[in-house]
């Protein structure tokens, strides 16, 4: 659905602050390592115990959103990516009204927010688009990943030329952020966790119908049922505080989501808690998929880790771990040497992205 556009974004610098701790420097050259041990193994025993899976195989087959096969072993962004693109997309800020946080079911105190949308090259009204909600992490706020109109950042130029050579789909991404009454909530480690599990309430009835009341989405409107009707299109995404966020979508909106790409910030290492999540909301195992990623050497990897073991290896077959939908719906990459960084966070995210609605 489409109401107005708004202005076009300049190029500048990007600097990123994103984490639940401080993030770390220096760029290193690495290749990245897909896990091993008992993932593997829940694959494996996945692939042996498949036939529910292969009863459904042809209603999965019509159902297919992403076609596409994720990699073996992460991939890092191209330098030229960072590079400003002959085909840039346009940054814009949408401002919306929204309830102070700690108080939202009241309803008594109106606070004013701003989200950060790009919109990709060549953005016409007359096409539909997939959207992408990208999350900040801690001491982060909405012009974290990608800047602003005036100052767009280079992970901007990374989205522009990865939809130039025909990495990534033509997408809406949103930065939007949790943070309520100061720009410097984030940075409240305690009250970021408070923050990230009251957001879904912003998300669902005041972000998303802000978004996709104004730009070109697969929503024929923002009623609840026009949203709901178009969760395959909507993916939603964070690295260490805003994975967290990622898991509380999971567990509050699955109604309005296919897609979830948590990286680098767990949630609870109970898998049967994650999976009673979607029974609860009264989902299947083909209704949604996540996609993770950590490095080896960040200081969130074991307990990230343990998260994703414990999901794979439920046993009630709600996580089926696979590297694509028509096998499963969880998939998890590391990142040897990774630590907990937004340089990292931005590749887990460009891996992501190259995946997500592609067909082949």
């Amino acid at each position: 659905m489409k109401r107005y556009r708004l202005p076009a974004a300049l190029l500048a610098v990007f600097l990123l602050a994103a984490g639940c701790g401080q993030p770390e420097d220096g760029m290193e050259t690495r290749t990245a390592a897909p896990t091993g041990g008992s993932l593997s193994e829940s694959r494996a025993l996945e692939t042996e115990s498949s036939g529910a899976s292969q009863e459904t195989e042809g209603e999965q087959e019509s159902g297919i959103l992403t076609g596409d096969t994720l990699p073996a072993a992460l991939s890092q962004i191209p330098g030229e990516y960072w590079e400003a693109s002959e085909h840039p997309g346009t940054l814009t800020e949408l401002e919306y009204d929204t309830y102070e946080s700690m108080t939202y079911e009241s309803q008594e105190k109106v606070i004013r927010k701003r989200a950060i949308v790009y919109l990709p090259y060549g953005y016409s009204e007359e096409q539909t688009y997939n959207v992408f909600y990208l999350m900040h992490g801690g001491w982060s706020d909405e012009t974290t990943y990608l800047g602003t109109p005036d100052a767009p950042g280079t992970f901007k130029n990374v989205l522009d030329n990865g939809i130039s050579h025909g990495d990534i789909q033509p997408m809406i991404v949103v930065c939007p952020t949790y943070n309520n009454e100061s720009g410097s909530d984030s940075s409240d480690y305690s009250l970021a966790l408070r923050l990230t599990e009251n957001y879904h309430n912003e998300l669902v009835h005041d972000l998303i119908p802000a978004v996709e009341g104004a730009y070109s989405t697969y929503a024929a409107d923002t009623s609840e049922e026009g949203l709901r009707a178009s969760r395959d299109h909507r993916a939603f995404c964070g690295f260490s505080m805003g994975s967290v966020a990622t898991w509380r979508t999971f567990q509050y909106c699955l109604d309005y989501f296919r897609y979830f790409m948590p990286s680098s910030g767990s949630l609870t290492q109970d898998g049967g808690e994650m999976a009673a999540m979607a029974e609860k909301a009264g989902y299947s195992w083909n209704d949604f998929f996540i996609f993770a990623a950590s490095g080896t050497e960040d200081f969130a990897y074991a307990s990230f880790k343990s998260q994703i073991e414990a999901m794979a290896g439920e046993g009630s077959g709600m996580f089926r771990y696979a590297d694509n939908e028509r096998e499963g719906n969880l998939y998890f990459l590391e990142q040897e040497g990774g630590t907990h960084s937004g340089e990292y966070a931005m590749e887990y995210f460009y891996n992501g992205l190259c995946w997500i609605w592609q067909q082949s």
